[in-house]
């Protein structure tokens, strides 16, 4: 007897060419026409367009690339425009912010303006891309909650590039354009504010990060692991006896004790996942602005232990007695 085999399965299963549900009159159209894609049909669903752009996915586009080209032409330029040393340091290279001296001015684009430009066109790139998200989750009768998960993600990078920078005065607070430039910034940060480790609001985000990463693992693997009874067809499910799902609710009675509902299990990995940006930004946001040091912090609320002092006191020579003055 053969299983229905939900991601080995040769046969695809498809139908006609759908062109989505009727737009407003205020919308303009979908571009391009619908195809299949068989090597796409292996990992998601085969069709293949129509895309709806409009104004805001446009813009978003347009701005989008000019900061990747800006960000991408002065790394080039670092190297003398050499491609080869271009491609082999590609992950050192960075556009790096305006030097502390300007402070919040407006840099020359050699010193920093042309971080302060590609900044520009990536925060409008960002945001006009989310709002077009929001739209199109509205117009097709949906919850906001795919625009809402972005915005935390948005929240994180403007903390990072704008809002703090801003607070202590100097655009030379962000981080840098690039691969390892914004790790090392990361770790020049943590060491600068005495271990970011103490920091509970990084804490939570690094909790947040873990348990959505365990969430969506869990759920991801009791989908495919009931998948030739057909689980990933949820909705047919949702109500019937003797199905995957039920399958899967007895699965995690039997080893947790309790189940997740169809719709929980979603809403705890939601949850999970936009609160690690949150709680990420706000840890990032306090650093330098309202804690100097985390590690000094920590041991003031008694949660952190101190050093102790192995080395004996050093006393000046000149403060002894008897020394000549």
């Amino acid at each position: 007897m053969a299983e229905y085999q939900n991601l080995f399965t040769r046969v695809q299963v498809r139908g006609p060419a759908y062109q989505g549900v009727p737009l407003a009159r205020t919308d303009g159209p979908r571009n391009g026409r619908p195809n299949f894609s068989h090597l796409l049909g292996k990992i998601g669903d085969a069709q293949v367009g129509p895309i709806y752009l409009g104004w805001t996915g446009l813009i978003s586009l347009i701005c989008g690339f000019a900061a990747f080209e800006i960000i991408g032409l002065n790394m080039w330029a670092s190297v003398g425009w050499d491609p080869v040393q271009f491609i082999r340091l590609l992950p050192w290279l960075a556009l790096e912010p305006p030097a502390p001296a300007y402070g919040l001015r407006i840099p020359p684009l050699a010193e920093g303006g042309w971080w302060l430009l590609a900044g520009f066109f990536l925060t409008v790139s960002v945001i006009m891309w989310n709002i077009r998200i929001y739209r199109r989750s509205r117009q097709l009768g949906l919850g906001t909650h795919t625009a809402w998960a972005f915005a935390a993600a948005i929240w994180l990078y403007l903390v990072l590039g704008f809002i703090r920078p801003l607070l202590m005065g100097s655009w030379g607070e962000a981080v840098p354009f690039g691969i390892f430039p914004h790790l090392d910034w990361t770790a020049a940060f943590s060491l600068r504010y005495g271990n970011l480790f103490y920091n509970p609001f990084h804490g939570l985000s690094i909790a947040f990060l873990y348990g959505a990463t365990l969430l969506f693992a869990m759920h991801g693997a009791t989908i495919l692991a009931s998948g030739r009874f057909g689980s990933e067809r949820e909705v047919e499910q949702v109500i019937d006896r003797g199905t995957a799902h039920e399958r899967c609710a007895i699965f995690w009675r039997w080893t947790m004790g309790f189940n997740a509902t169809f719709e929980s299990i979603h809403r705890w990995a939601w949850w999970f996942a936009v609160l690690c940006p949150i709680t990420g930004g706000i840890g990032i946001l306090l650093t330098g602005t309202v804690v100097d040091n985390w590690y000094l912090w920590a041991i003031k609320q008694g949660y952190a232990p101190s050093y102790p002092i192995y080395m004996p006191q050093i006393m000046d020579p000149a403060a002894a007695a008897g020394a000549i003055r």
